[in-house]
């Protein structure tokens, strides 16, 4: 390649056709945009040599003097009523514009906002600049909807300071983005390129960012979308070198339009389509002389010579979605004249104050009176019942407005545009949904429980109105993690890194952790080795504050979200779902970057996992813990809900990219259901053999007045989990019963609390039973080791941690042929397996362990060696080598 030509820029017929403007480095004069601070201190350029070092001060001439002037802002990117085509579908659907800003009105927020000049930037369009341009401080400019020729890949670009002729041959030209940028050297036009990292039509690569580079001199740091976006860009920039540059000029076979095309300059502007943020990004030039026109050519000068810099705030999920609330109310409003009603209704008069940064005036004392009058037939209104989820959601949406302080006061601000409104309007439509999403969520299970499907179903398509009202944050949440993934894969082509792998970020949903049962403990251990092996792993959950608060458990990792409401079973109070906040949790689920997203259960937020997972469109994986269409059968003996129950199981799991199971026998039992066999992996799970062990084994049962030296007198037979009936508790009832009855010296221990404890007592009373309650830590492990045999009549666990720890502590094992726990066991050598639901056989196992205890003796030892090599750790961490393996189709 030829670099004198790379230094001094494309030419065409021996004139140089690069612009003649001086560039900087943007370490002198860009900014990244801080969502905290502003305008932080810029990225430098890449590396250089000391050659090109003293080419760049020669290059630089007048921009390294000292020059007098002004400091003049400007939002260089923002739009009118004349940007007319939407380009999110939300607003297409609503069949809105894309802005209803009314120029005049533009110019003087811009003006009120602090900006000395001001522009206008629509589509494809100068009409709303030529109506402003009367005014003092105005230049003509335009965005420019332009095109890669060769794949139609589509580019937004900002010209400024043209003319009526000029604009007209920029739209000849704009289909092919390389004669555009030609035009606008050969013209001296000051242009730049608008948030280059975001892929209009789904096209752009970061070939065509590379191109990009090599074209234009100036970007712009977006004041609408991603940070991530602003912040790749500024990382490209610095990267950016002479030897990378020959290599981009000879890998496209494209000369840059412009000399040390490795220098660039940044600029910013809000690019605002609803008017909330106007000026709320901006670009400053320094040393500005001159006045009138003159003093505006300097400051377009200035966006190129080295003297501009970017200033403004990033914007966040939250910001798109306020503005698209906002050009959505105000196409309503221009439609159906709703002016004349926003003084006389409290919604409408919340929603303009914050929804547009010219809310409409008070109107003087009669307005006043009207709106007086409004507010209290609205307290009289709350106590009406809503026929329509329509009118709920408007009943809801008046009351938090008149219960809220903060609110209220906004309803009497006269400047509503920036962050302040956008916080208010996220709060009020977050807690006006969790309102009727628990209207909805109790009408649903109230129906469902009742069989009755034609409600049901009404309740579900009722569901609609509330997917509208949250749509905008959906779709802004959708958008701003789409950029997230292509500026990753954009910086990874520019920037080389060496080192670990690519990060792994899981967010891990469930819908049981203070709870007492096998995956709440397994789910409390991988927190345990996460933290210990440096994974990030965050568990989040939905339990009542007491629940929290009352919690032993405080590990780092847990993040508990407090419930809407709640719904408890008929006839099984103990049984509740709670019903999760939706948006938080979304919210959340953003701001931690996850990269993939896993569901322990099926319940509420096991639903809210695969909402985030889609929204964010992220991998999700399932586990398979618990048989609930079994438990659903045990617990109400009705056929009809047990296959209700395994058709909303096979369609949940059958979201899952991917969904793990603790046993053969439970994946067979899925695919068997329906679940497609590429989808189900096996995983073993491990046990904490140190936590579980024989060492453990003391007079632990003293404290309840047994024996105190163990392997004399009785034999304990002990059963730890869940007292209830789909434990098959009422099995092990029976089954001890008929062995104590033709067996002396055995005992049974009960370990753990439930809905049959109370029956189970009354059963038992008179036989050598003992009930400890719920036992944890080294209680535990002393009552596991202390005792003699494990037994566990469930036919329904998908896996049984307890079978693992019992053997673990030295204790063969009795469990059933039906779900995963007997494949945790090596038959007739650490346990026996008795067929599922039958007392008899039970009680027979029971009484041959009783009659041999040297055969017992054995099986202690052979039980333990058989879990020292199923570490929790190493189990673990494979399953955690499996989130990187490629996503099922």
């Amino acid at each position: 390649m030829d670099t004198a030509r790379l230094d001094a820029g494309r030419t065409t017929g021996g004139t140089a056709t690069a612009s003649s403007a001086t560039p900087a480095r943007t370490g002198n004069t860009g900014t990244r945009m801080e969502a905290s601070t502003g305008a932080n201190s810029a990225t430098s350029a890449g590396t250089h040599s000391e050659a090109d070092t003293e080419a760049d001060k020669r290059h630089n001439g007048n921009a390294g003097l000292a020059r007098e002037g002004a400091t003049l802002r400007a939002d260089l990117h923002v739009h009118s009523r004349f940007s007319t085509r939407p380009s999110e579908w939300i607003l297409q659907k609503l069949g809105c514009a894309e802005s209803y800003t009314d120029p005049i009105a533009l110019y003087h927020t811009a003006k009120r906002q602090g900006m000395d000049l001001v522009t206008i930037t629509d589509h494809n369009t100068i009409d709303g600049a030529l109506q402003i341009a009367h005014l003092p401080g105005t230049f003509i400019s335009e965005e420019v909807t332009a095109y890669f020729p060769e794949d139609r890949c589509k580019l937004h670009v900002l010209c400024y300071g043209i003319t009526e002729t000029q604009h007209h041959e920029i739209q000849r030209l704009r289909t092919n983005v390389y004669e555009l940028v030609d035009y606008f050297l050969e013209q001296g036009i000051p242009h730049a390129m608008a948030h280059a990292m975001y892929s209009l039509n789904g096209k752009l690569t970061p070939r065509h960012i590379e191109r990009l580079m090599l074209l234009f001199r100036t970007f712009e740091l977006n004041g609408s979308r991603n940070r991530v976006l602003n912040d790749t860009l500024c990382d490209i920039i610095a990267s950016l070198d002479k030897p990378r540059v020959e290599r981009m000029v000879n890998e496209h076979n494209l000369l840059p339009r412009m000399s040390q095309p490795w220098l660039k300059q940044l600029i910013a502007g809000s690019d605002d389509h609803s008017s909330l943020n106007i000026a709320r990004s901006h670009t400053l030039v320094h040393h500005v002389q001159g006045d009138g026109q003159a003093r505006i050519r300097d400051f377009l000068e200035g966006i190129s010579d080295g003297r501009s810099e970017p200033q403004g705030m990033a914007a966040q999920p939250e910001t798109m979605a306020h503005n698209l609330y906002s050009i959505a109310y105000q196409f309503y409003k221009n439609k159906f004249g709703l002016s004349r009603h926003v003084n006389r209704d409290l919604l409408l008069r919340f929603a303009d104050r914050a929804l547009t940064s010219s809310p409409e005036p008070t109107g003087g004392f009669i307005s006043r009176l009207h709106s007086l009058i409004g507010f209290r037939r609205a307290k009289h209104v709350f106590a009406r019942p809503p026929r329509s989820v329509q009118g709920l959601l408007q009943k809801e949406a008046e009351e938090i407005i008149w219960n809220d302080a903060e609110l209220r006061t906004l309803i009497n601000t006269l400047d509503n545009s920036g962050v302040a409104s956008e916080q208010a309007w996220f709060r009020f439509v977050n807690h006006a949904s969790e309102t009727v999403m628990k209207n909805l969520a109790d009408s649903l299970m109230g129906h469902a429980l009742g069989a009755n499907l034609f409600s049901v179903f009404n309740t579900i398509g009722s569901a609609g109105s509330l997917y509208a009202m949250l749509a905008p944050y959906f779709v802004a949440y959708s958008l701003f993690t789409k950029d997230r993934t292509f500026c990753t894969e954009t910086r990874d082509r520019f920037i080389l890194q060496e080192g670990p792998r690519p990060r792994l970020h899981i967010g891990h949903f469930t819908d049981t952790y203070y709870d007492v049962n096998g995956v709440a403990r397994t789910l409390q251990m991988q927190l345990d080795i996460a933290h210990k092996t440096g994974k990030q792993l965050k568990v989040i959950t939905c339990a009542p504050e007491a629940d929290f608060a009352a919690s032993c458990d405080k590990r780092p990792g847990v993040v508990n979200f407090s419930p809407i409401g709640t719904f408890a079973m008929p006839e099984y109070s103990e049984l509740r779902l709670y019903y999760p906040p939706v948006l938080r949790m979304l919210q959340y689920a953003y701001e931690q970057d996850f990269t993939h997203i896993h569901s322990a259960t099926p319940g509420p937020v096991g639903l809210v996992a695969l909402a985030v997972a889609r929204i964010l469109q992220l991998p999700i994986h399932g586990t398979y813990h618990t048989a609930f269409p079994q438990y659903v059968s045990m617990l109400t003996d009705d056929t009809g809900l047990e296959d209700a129950m395994w058709r909303y199981m096979i369609w949940y799991y059958n979201q899952m990219d991917r969904v793990y199971v603790p046993s053969h026998a439970t994946g067979e039992e899925l695919i068997a259901k329906g679940l497609p066999r590429e989808k189900v992996v096996f995983y073993q799970r491990g046990i904490d053999t140190q936590r579980f062990h024989p060492s453990y084994r003391n007079g632990f049962f003293k404290r309840y007045n047994l024996d105190t030296v163990p392997g004399t007198g009785e034999m304990k037979f002990i059963y730890v989990g869940r007292i209830s009936r789909e434990k098959n508790i009422h099995v092990l009832t029976e089954a001890f019963r008929l062995a104590a009855t033709r067996q002396r010296n055995i005992r049974l221990v009960i370990v753990g609390d439930g809905p049959y404890r109370e029956e189970m007592e009354r059963d038992l009373a008179g036989l050598p039973a003992t009930f400890t309650g719920y036992l944890t830590g080294d209680d535990l492990a002393a009552a596991y080791a202390s005792s003699d045999v494990f037994v566990f009549p469930s036919g329904t666990d998908t896996f049984g941690n307890v079978v693992l720890e019992a053997q673990a502590s030295g204790l063969p094992v009795i469990v059933t042929d039906m779900g995963g726990p007997k494949e945790n066991l090596i038959p007739g050598e650490t346990g026996h397996i008795v067929p599922e639901g039958d007392p008899v056989a039970l009680a027979e196992a029971i009484m041959l362990m009783a009659g041999q205890p040297e055969r017992v003796e054995a099986m202690r030892t052979a039980a333990r060696d058989y879990t020292e090599g199923r570490s929790f750790e190493a189990c673990f961490i494979h399953q955690w080598e499996m989130y990187r393996e490629k996503r099922v189709a």
